[in-house]
C-alpha cells in the first residue's frame, strides 16, 4: 500500500511539474513563405528543434523565466528576441529572416579550425550551399563546383573522364579535399574524391582559396575544399531526388534519419549512378562520356555526451565500375590490343570521427581511415594500386582574453603501392611507400576591437623527406558592422605522389619519364581580400574582391614539349608564379530576382633559365553567373547558370600537329525550372550546355589506331614522317579541356519528409 501511495504521489508531482512548465510556439518566415529546418533555440540552454516544411515550431516544457530566443539559417540574418514565459503559459512568435547577399552572417569553420561567422573569419572563406548546387542539378559536387568563381573542375582524359579541381589556375594535387573537416581525399583518390557524396546530405561547401599547410599540411598549396555534411539533428527525416538526361543517364539521392533514445542520433545517405548508353556524336570511334555505373553509402552518427560535448563517426562506402574508349568495346576485351578501352574498377571506404574527452580544458580528439584500391587497365597496359590512410589529430582550443589559441598534434601513415616504377627499389622489386607524417602546429588569433590578428606556425616531420616548416599570417580589419579587409601570407608544401596524381602518366603512348628523385614542392602565397556590403532602399548588394600571388620553388610540371613521345617529370630549375585578381558580385532584390556573379584574371607562367613558359592547361581568365527569378504565385523558380573560360595551351605532339595550340574562348551555359508541388515535392526541368559547346572531334589524336601499331619509330623513339602519319602523331587523349557533351535536356524530382 505505501508502495502504491509512493508511485501515486510521484506522478502527481510529475503532472504539478509538467503544468508548471511553459510552451513556445510560432513559425519561421522569410517574405510570406516558410522556412523549412531553420535552428530554433533557446540561448544557454538544452531546448532546441527546427523548423518543419512549413516554417512551423514548437518547444513545450520549458520552465518559467526569461530566455533569449535564437533563430537562424545559414543565407539569412539571424532572428533573436527575449522572451519571458510565466507558469502554464503558451507564447507564439512570428520569426522573419531576411536573406543575406554575401552571406557574412554564416558560420565558417574551415579558415581557422573554429567555427566564426564569414564576416569575422581573419581568412576568406566561400561558401556553397546546397541551394546553390541545386540550380543546376547534377550528379556530383565536381560538377557542381563549375559555377563558382576561381574554380575549375578539368577533364584529364578524353577517354575515362577523370578530372581534378583547378583553383586560381592551379592544378588538382594543390587542392586538399576534406570531408567534415577531415582529409579524406589524396594521393591515388584525388581524381574519384567529389564524387559518389549524395547531394542531400550536403549542408555547404567550404573553399579556401590559397595554401592552408599550417593547419591542414601537405597538399593545400593551392587552396581548400571542404565538404560539410548534415547535422544528424538537422536533417531532414526522409529525402530523395532522382533525375535523367535524354542521354539515358541516371542520378540517384536517398537520405534518411532516425533516433535511437534521446541521445543517439543517426543519418543515412545513398547515392546510384549508372550510364550505359555508348555515344559517339563527334565520329572519332570513342565514347564521348565515359560509362558508369557506381553506387556510395554514406552513415553518420553522433551522440550528445554530458556537458553538451559531442560524439560522432560516419562511414562511407563507395564502388565504381567505369570505362570509355572504342564504342564496340566490351569487357572481353579488358587488358587486350584490338579493342581499345580504359577500364577502371574502384573500391574505397572511409571512416572520420570526433571525440571530445571528459576533462576541463576543450580537447578533442580527430580521426580518419580510408582504404583505396583501383584495378583498371588503359588499353593494354595494367594499373592495380592499393591505398591506406590513417590519420588521427589532438586539438586543443582554449580562450584567453583576447587571444584564441588552437594547437594541434597530427599523425598521418600513408601505405602506397602499386606496378609502376613509383613503387619498384633500383633491383626491381615490388617495394611499397610507407610514410610517417607526425606534426605539430599552433595558432593564436588576437582581437583588439575592429582588429585581429591570426600568427600560426607547422613543423611536420616527414619520414622521407624530413622536416618542413609551415608559417602562417593573417589580419583583419573590420571597417564597419558588414565591410572588411583581410591580409593573408603563408608558406605551403606538398609532397608529390605522381603516378596517384597526374592520370596522363598512364593514358596514352606516352612514355613516362623521371629525371631525378622529386623533391617536395613549397610555395609562399599572399592574398589581400575586400568585402563590402551596400543597403539600397530595395536590395542588398554584396562585393568581395581578392588579389593573389604564388611563388614556387621546387614545383613539379609534366614536361610535354621535349619530346612527343614522352612525359618527363622534373623539379623546375627555376621558380614559377600564379597570380591575378578575382572579384565577385551577389546582388539580392527585394524583388524575386537574385544574381550571383564572379571574374577572375590570371597569370601562370613558369620561369626556367630566363625563359617564361605558361603551363598548359591554364586559362588567362574565367567568368561565372547564377541568375534566378522566383514566380511565387506560381510556386516556380527559374535558374539561369553558365561559365566562360578563355584560351589555355594544349599539349600538342609535334610541330607538325594539326591540332589547335591554343582552346577557344567557350562557355557552358543551363537553364532550370523548378515548380514546387504542395510542401514536400519539387519537380524540375531544363536544358544544359545551351550553346551545344563540344571540343573540336580530332582531340584524340590517331584515334582509329590506338595501340599505334602503323606508327613508325626512329632509333632514338622518335616517330617517323609517314605517308599514313605526315604529322608524326601517335594515340594521345590528353589533348582535353572541356566535356564532350553537347546539349541535352533532363528532368527530375525530390520529395522532402521534415
Amino acid at each position: 500500500m505505501k508502495q502504491y501511495i509512493l508511485v501515486v504521489g510521484l506522478i502527481l508531482l510529475r503532472v504539478v511539474a509538467v503544468a508548471q512548465t511553459a510552451e513556445l510556439s510560432g513559425r519561421v518566415t522569410a517574405g510570406e513563405a516558410g522556412l523549412a529546418y531553420a535552428t530554433v533555440a533557446l540561448k544557454g540552454t538544452s531546448y532546441g528543434t527546427t523548423s518543419d516544411s512549413l516554417g512551423t515550431f514548437r518547444l513545450r516544457a520549458i520552465p518559467p523565466g526569461t530566455y533569449r530566443l535564437v533563430v537562424s539559417m545559414m543565407g539569412y540574418s539571424s532572428y533573436q528576441k527575449s522572451v519571458t514565459l510565466g507558469a502554464s503559459a503558451s507564447v507564439e512568435i512570428q520569426a522573419e529572416l531576411q536573406e543575406l547577399a554575401g552571406s557574412l552572417e554564416e558560420v565558417v569553420v574551415t579558415g581557422t579550425m573554429k567555427e566564426v561567422s564569414k564576416l569575422e573569419s581573419a581568412v576568406p572563406v566561400d561558401i556553397v550551399t546546397q541551394k546553390f548546387l541545386y540550380k543546376n542539378t547534377v550528379p556530383s559536387i565536381f560538377e557542381g563546383l563549375s559555377y563558382v568563381n576561381g574554380i575549375r573542375p578539368q577533364i584529364n582524359c578524353n577517354v575515362c573522364n577523370t578530372g581534378d579541381i583547378h583553383i586560381n589556375g592551379l592544378e588538382g594535387p594543390y587542392t586538399m579535399v576534406l570531408l567534415d573537416g577531415m582529409p579524406i581525399v589524396s594521393g591515388l583518390s584525388t581524381v574519384y574524391g567529389l564524387i559518389g557524396i549524395p547531394n542531400s546530405l550536403i549542408e555547404r561547401v567550404e573553399i579556401v582559396k590559397g595554401p592552408a599547410s599550417t593547419l591542414y599540411g601537405s597538399e593545400a598549396v593551392g587552396g581548400l575544399i571542404n565538404i560539410i555534411t548534415k547535422s544528424t539533428t538537422k536533417a531532414p527525416t526522409f529525402s530523395a531526388d532522382a533525375f535523367s538526361s535524354n542521354w539515358r543517364d541516371f542520378n540517384a539521392d536517398l537520405g534518411f534519419k532516425f533516433m535511437l533514445g534521446s541521445k543517439v542520433s543517426s543519418l543515412t545517405g545513398i547515392n546510384y549512378f549508372n550510364y550505359q548508353n555508348p555515344i559517339d556524336r563527334n565520329g572519332d570511334g570513342f565514347t564521348d562520356l565515359t560509362l558508369q555505373h557506381r553506387i556510395s553509402v554514406f552513415n553518420k552518427w553522433s551522440v550528445q555526451r554530458p556537458y553538451n560535448r559531442q560524439a560522432s563517426l560516419a562511414l562511407r562506402y563507395f564502388y565504381e565500375d567505369r570505362w570509355g574508349g572504342q564504342v564496340h568495346w566490351t569487357p572481353a576485351d579488358r587488358g587486350g590490343d584490338e579493342v581499345y578501352g580504359e577500364s577502371i574498377y574502384t573500391e574505397r571506404f572511409e571512416a572520420i570521427g570526433t571525440y571530445q574527452l571528459p576533462m576541463k580544458e576543450k580537447v578533442t580528439l580527430q580521426y580518419s581511415l580510408n582504404t583505396h584500391r583501383q584495378n583498371s587497365f588503359y588499353g593494354d597496359l595494367p594499373f592495380e594500386a592499393d591505398q591506406r590512410i590513417a590519420f588521427g589529430q589532438l586539438l586543443w582550443d582554449k580562450q584567453v582574453g583576447k587571444h584564441s589559441l588552437l594547437a594541434g598534434i597530427p599523425l598521418r601513415y600513408t601505405y602506397y603501392n602499386d606496378n609502376t616504377p613509383a613503387t619498384t627499389s633500383a633491383l626491381d622489386t615490388d617495394e611499397p611507400s610507407r610514410i610517417f607524417l607526425p606534426g605539430l602546429f599552433v595558432q593564436d588569433e588576437i582581437t583588439r576591437g575592429p582588429h585581429k590578428v591570426l600568427l600560426g606556425m607547422r613543423y611536420d616531420y616527414n619520414s622521407r623527406h624530413g622536416s618542413i616548416y609551415t608559417p602562417r599570417l593573417a589580419y583583419k580589419v573590420a571597417l564597419n558592422t558588414t565591410d572588411a579587409l583581410r591580409l593573408n601570407v603563408g608558406r605551403g608544401y606538398r609532397v608529390v605522389n605522381l603516378f596517384t596524381e597526374d592520370h596522363a602518366a598512364l593514358t596514352g603512348a606516352r612514355e613516362v619519364v623521371i629525371r631525378e628523385a622529386l623533391r617536395p614542392e613549397q610555395s609562399w602565397n599572399a592574398n589581400l581580400n575586400f568585402v563590402k556590403k551596400i543597403v539600397l532602399p530595395n536590395a542588398f548588394v554584396g562585393l568581395d574582391a581578392s588579389v593573389f600571388y604564388t611563388r614556387f620553388s621546387n614545383r613539379i610540371l609534366p614536361d610535354y614539349d621535349t619530346n612527343p613521345n614522352q612525359i618527363i617529370y622534373d623539379n623546375l630549375r627555376g621558380y614559377a608564379e600564379s597570380k591575378g585578381i578575382s572579384l565577385n558580385l551577389d546582388v539580392n532584390l527585394y524583388a524575386p530576382l537574385k544574381l550571383v556573379a564572379g571574374v577572375t584574371l590570371m597569370d601562370n607562367v613558369q620561369v626556367d633559365e630566363g625563359q617564361r613558359i605558361r603551363p598548359i592547361l591554364t586559362e588567362r581568365f574565367m567568368g561565372t553567373w547564377a541568375i534566378t527569378y522566383e514566380f511565387r504565385k506560381a510556386g516556380m523558380v527559374l535558374d539561369y547558370t553558365g561559365n566562360v573560360y578563355g584560351p589555355m595551351r594544349l599539349p600538342l605532339l609535334s610541330e607538325d600537329d594539326p591540332r589547335a595550340e591554343y582552346s577557344p574562348v567557350w562557355s557552358l551555359q543551363n537553364i532550370q525550372l523548378t515548380k514546387n508541388l504542395g510542401t514536400r515535392w519539387e519537380l524540375y526541368g531544363g536544358v544544359k550546355n545551351l550553346l551545344n559547346f563540344r571540343p573540336p572531334a580530332n582531340s584524340i589524336a590517331r584515334a582509329f589506331d590506338p595501340f599505334d601499331k602503323k606508327v613508325l619509330f626512329d632509333t632514338e623513339g622518335n616517330v617517323l614522317a609517314t605517308p599514313d602519319n605526315p604529322s608524326r602523331l601517335t594515340f594521345d587523349p590528353s589533348y582535353v579541356y572541356a566535356p564532350n557533351q553537347g546539349i541535352r535536356g533532363f528532368l527530375g524530382v525530390r520529395y522532402t519528409l521534415p
